[in-house]
């Protein structure tokens, strides 16, 4: 006993000495990089050209097939938005089987199987491995690309490109693309309304023969299959595809700007503004620099724990979040950093950005980022490994990329390698802080002037490109354009003359049928609004003796403050006529695009700080657009008479509430008609 007591005090004693030692002003030293042991992808390559990668996987009892074209990107032109609808169009039908039954058989194994413009995929249990590759092999091969597909998949585009248009996050996204690669590079043209109603079946028919060739594909298999066996059924399901001659492409490098600019395109209805710093950059897998990229991106805005993260949201609290990321592409990547902020901090969260991305170059990083990044970047990559499907990618990015063969076994080695001058020099050499085009979408009139501290402002239209100039004239005035409106659509003595008014309209929301019904009396100063599903009153608003609430599913919330105000403001059928008797504030802000048509913006505020914003045509006078900060915007079309005085027939709805563009159509416009107490509660 009395020996271990002494083995034991010896112990505490070395222990207590070691730990006195460690000096934590500094970052614990990393240690050496483990050894990853990653399993190789077996190869070989068919007559036709096709190369097959196997890696065997007899964990579960399940196989993957996934087939990879390698062609360049393709500048669509006056077809922009086909090459989305190719993978679609092929599962739509086989010569031998419809839709329907290609869905059904796929469905009765428990597979799955799908396609896209540069790719297949395919997976079920072993026990079904050459049923799901005769379907795959089938849709390969069979394609029939019915009409009714492509119409299908054409009003579905345009209805998700209709409701991008009032995406800001979507609107942000093209805009980037268009600033950094402009129309004339394939990441950069965009698809519209005009390009996918272009598109035609032969379009997709002729992009299928000239592209979908073995020699320029990759098979990956994955799963509880051999060599020997892959060899067998890639010969049996691939082996008649013939080969062909595939065009190449190349297109000029973007080049980054001269100097800072910004890219802004008004949304006055936003509350915040999404800002993105980009350039573009050349950076591919395997070069020089790339592991070093992920590094310092990692650094930058990687993370909940990097410098812009730290330093908007944490700090300042300007945002949710702010990001980085430095892109790797064969032919151009970007550096790109982003954030949806508040819209009075706008200005204050661009030049955070520039803060943090000038001292990142200049000053470079430290060796705790450093560490830390490399633990963060290295789990990521252990976890990776879990999948035998990125042992597959692998394989196929050393053939791709022409990496070495132990590219990705010594990827960890290379990583931890690196030293704080390495990523300082990435840094120079990579980003260029004076040379970021800074994109924001978000209320002009509020952030323009504020954002032109860092350099020119250029507008542009909620598609990426450049806005139209137009210039108002110069004694134009807010009450000019109400006039111009109330005399368009009837006159002032006609407008005054309708009291009360009735509109029902209906809508489709994704299938989903539904009713909205106004009721105005304006003598009174009543109001009412119901919207109904299936006959079923899902939300109200209603206005009586000065008073305003809203109620839904059985809750009832009184307004008060600027939602009563707002409420008001929208309780009028003409509101135009009466607010300057009312004693709200008009502001004329110019001459705007509204979808292409030229508009004239009067901004109505009240003393309570309710706003609301109209766009009066220029040709016709008559309103076409009606935005509320809070709820949304409302476009008017099909103007028609009645009783003297021209309506809308047409509402077109965007609200942050639904998921898509609501159009709505008047079925009951009844106007001088009763309005009874029941139908404003």
């Amino acid at each position: 006993m009395k020996k271990i007591a002494i083995a034991f005090v010896m112990t505490l004693v070395v222990a207590v000495g070691s730990f006195a030692q460690v000096d934590r002003s500094k970052f614990p030293v990393a240690g050496p990089a483990p050894e990853i042991k990653i399993g190789e992808a077996e190869t070989f390559t068919l007559d036709n050209g096709l190369k097959v990668f196997v890696v065997k996987n007899t964990k579960l009892p399940r196989v993957s097939f996934t087939l990879v074209l390698e062609r360049d990107p393709i500048l669509e032109g006056d077809k922009a938005g086909m090459t989305g609808f190719v993978g679609e169009m092929m599962m739509g039908g086989t010569k031998n089987r419809t839709k329907d039954q290609l869905d059904q058989q796929v469905d009765f194994i428990g597979g799955s199987l799908s396609a896209s413009s540069t790719s297949m995929f395919a997976s079920s249990l072993k026990k079904h491995q050459d049923k799901i590759l005769e379907l795959m092999a089938d849709v390969l091969y069979n394609p029939v690309f019915p009409q009714e597909e492509l119409d299908k998949l054409k009003k579905q585009s345009l209805t998700g490109l209709a409701q991008s248009k009032d995406n800001p996050n979507a609107i942000s996204s093209r805009l980037a693309a268009s600033v950094v690669f402009g129309k004339d590079h394939p990441y950069g043209e965009m698809e519209s309304e005009a390009t996918i109603n272009n598109i035609t079946v032969d379009d997709v028919k002729n992009y299928y023969t000239t592209y979908f060739k073995p020699n320029i594909a990759y098979l990956a298999i994955v799963g509880d299959m051999d060599k020997a066996e892959a060899e067998k059924v890639a010969k049996q399901y691939f082996g008649k595809w013939v080969g062909g001659e595939v065009p190449k492409f190349t297109y000029p490098v973007p080049e980054r700007a001269s100097k800072r600019a910004v890219a802004l395109v008004d949304r006055s209805s936003s509350v915040q503004s999404v800002i993105n710093l980009t350039q573009p950059v050349q950076m591919k897998i395997g070069d020089a620099d790339y592991i070093s990229s992920r590094v310092l991106n990692q650094i930058l805005g990687g993370g909940s724990a990097s410098r812009l993260f730290m330093n908007l949201r944490e700090d300042k609290g300007y945002t949710y979040g702010a990001y980085s990321s430095i892109g790797a592409d064969k032919l151009v990547a970007t550096i790109s950093a982003n954030a949806s902020v508040r819209t009075e901090v706008t200005d204050s969260a661009v030049y955070e950005f520039i803060h943090e991305i000038q001292n990142l170059v200049e000053n470079g990083v430290t060796e705790e980022e450093l560490a830390k990044a490399k633990a963060e970047l290295s789990g990521s990559f252990g976890r990776s490994l879990e999948q035998p499907s990125t042992v597959a990618n692998f394989a196929l990015n050393i053939d791709r990329y022409k990496l070495p063969k132990d590219y990705y076994e010594t990827y960890l080695q290379k990583l931890n390698a690196l030293t704080v001058a390495d990523i300082d020099a990435a840094a120079k050499d990579l980003i260029e802080p004076d040379k970021f085009i800074i994109t924001a979408v978000g209320n002009g009139a509020d952030i323009k002037e504020k954002l032109a501290q860092f350099g020119k402002v250029t507008m542009y239209d909620n598609m990426g490109q450049p806005a139209k100039e137009l210039t108002a004239d110069a004694d134009m005035t807010a009450e000019k354009v109400l006039e111009s409106y109330l005399t368009a659509i009837g006159g002032v003595e006609k407008v005054k003359a309708i009291k009360t008014a009735k509109i029902s309209m209906d809508a489709d929301v994704m299938g989903t049928a539904l009713n909205i019904a106004f009721f105005y009396d304006s003598q009174n100063g009543r109001y009412g609004q119901k919207l109904s599903v299936g006959g079923n009153v899902m939300q109200k608003t209603t206005l009586a003796d000065g008073k305003a609430s809203i109620s839904a599913q059985g809750q009832q919330m009184e307004l008060a403050g600027e939602q009563l105000e707002a409420v008001k403001l929208n309780s009028f059928l003409f509101p135009e006529a009466i607010y300057q008797e009312m004693g709200y504030t008009l502001t004329f802000d110019g001459l705007k695009d509204v979808d292409g048509t030229p508009a004239y913006k009067v901004i109505i505020s009240a003393a309570s700080g309710a706003k609301l914003i109209n766009y009066y045509a220029q040709d016709s006078g008559l309103k076409i657009k009606y935005e509320n900060p809070a709820s949304g915007d409302t476009f008017y079309s099909d103007y028609q008479a009645k009783d003297g005085v021209l309506l809308p027939m047409a509402w077109t709805i965007k609200s942050p509430a639904i998921p898509v563009p609501l159009e709505a159509k008047v079925t009951l416009l009844e106007l001088n008609v009763p309005i009874a107490d029941a139908d404003i509660n």
